[in-house]
């Protein structure tokens, strides 16, 4: 209950028993088996709560439970230019056909060969988790 996403119009609290509010909980409730790929996009959607024996649970954990193959993360809060540059770079790699890791990868390093002194801060807050062979399936 802890992890969540706030979907637009949360802010509004409509009727209606929908707050706009994705909990971790109603998360791991969804039917996502068949689902290749979920990309989180918001900040820090790759952490959680951790506990002993059990590991960490939030969003990541949520999501795969409800049957994804693979996620997209973040682990820290960036800028929306930041994000928006390297999401559109990442589906364009997935597109060409690499796998969902080598695809993240791929833009990461893009980065960093553009400048060599930028910090990890601005192109390594995303992770991939799960398969990570292409959307075809081909590794």
């Amino acid at each position: 209950m802890r992890s969540g996403l706030a979907l637009a119009g949360a802010n509004l609290r409509g009727g209606a028993g929908d707050d706009g509010i994705l909990t971790a909980l109603e998360a791991s409730g969804l039917n996502l088996w068949g689902t290749k790929l979920v990309v989180l996009s918001a900040c820090d959607t790759g952490l959680g709560e951790v506990r002993n024996g059990e590991g960490v649970y939030g969003l990541r954990r949520a999501f795969v439970l409800a049957g994804a193959e693979s996620l997209v993360m973040s682990l820290w809060p960036v800028s929306d230019y930041s994000t928006r540059k390297l999401m559109t770079d990442y589906y364009r790699n997935l597109k060409q056909g690499l796998g969902r890791g080598a695809a993240l990868r791929q833009v990461q390093l893009d980065l960093l060969r553009r400048n060599r002194q930028l910090h990890p801060f601005y192109w390594a807050n995303f992770i991939q988790s799960g398969e990570w062979a292409n959307l075809d399936g081909r590794r």
